[in-house]
């Protein structure tokens, strides 16, 4: 595939992006590709609350907008954008207008690549819902008019059913800006803890972050509505 102008990266929660798919986009950035971050909630449910805590269920939507912000600046993305959704209600929202929602982002952007969940192998109801309305969306588009989408998953047993990632990213020259990605969500991961571990155990580090796997999904065969 040819070095994509735009990316759009549709997601749910503040830190899916970092560890499935930061040093991927700061790869990009570095080789000039412009990327735009529709982050869809806050994160404001998630249960932990920072170790030892730092976080309550009223500040911790504040906090995680901040992390949010800070990955996005350690990965080089500027354009990021916050829906407003509720977090781990995705599933319960109205499809049309999660649809309408991700098709402005489609129409004002243009994007020529588009990075989602797969949806049904993310675990997360949240991240099969956003998955889904990302592919619905673009599979309504004209085939000419769709740009590939590449899904992160990490179901068990998903190469069963989707087969092997077929784009395999690596990202070891970017192992700085993808844990300053984890290290910036400080109510969610022991990050410190993480990137101590750089200096100790640089193979183990490499071998478990140093390549980024996604799925392209695949819209062919199925009915979609040109336009």
């Amino acid at each position: 595939m040819d070095k994509p102008k735009h990316i759009l990266v549709v997601l749910p929660h503040p830190d899916d992006e970092a560890f499935g798919a930061s040093g991927t986009l700061a790869m990009h950035v570095q080789s000039g590709t412009q990327v735009t971050y529709a982050c869809l909630t806050l994160g404001e449910m998630g249960r932990n609350m920072g170790i030892p805590p730092f976080a309550n269920r009223v500040t911790l939507p504040e906090i995680r907008k901040k992390e949010l912000e800070d990955s996005c600046r350690a990965i080089g993305i500027q354009d990021l954008r916050m829906l407003g959704f509720h977090d781990k209600m995705l599933e319960f929202e109205e499809q049309e207008l999660l649809d309408e929602q991700i098709d402005a982002l489609l129409q004002e952007l243009h994007p020529s690549l588009i990075i989602t969940f797969y949806p049904g192998y993310s675990v997360h109801p949240d991240h099969d819902a956003c998955g889904a309305a990302v592919i619905r969306t673009v599979g309504k588009l004209a085939k000419e008019e769709r740009s590939p989408v590449h899904c992160i998953a990490f179901a068990k047993n998903l190469e069963q059913d989707i087969g092997q990632p077929d784009v395999i990213n690596d990202v070891s020259h970017f192992l700085k800006q993808k844990m300053s990605s984890i290290e910036a969500h400080q109510s969610q991961f022991q990050a410190a803890e993480l990137l101590g571990s750089i200096e100790l155990q640089p193979e183990e580090i490499q071998e478990r972050f140093g390549t980024e796997h996604f799925w392209t999904y695949p819209f062919e065969g199925r009915n979609n509505r040109g336009r």
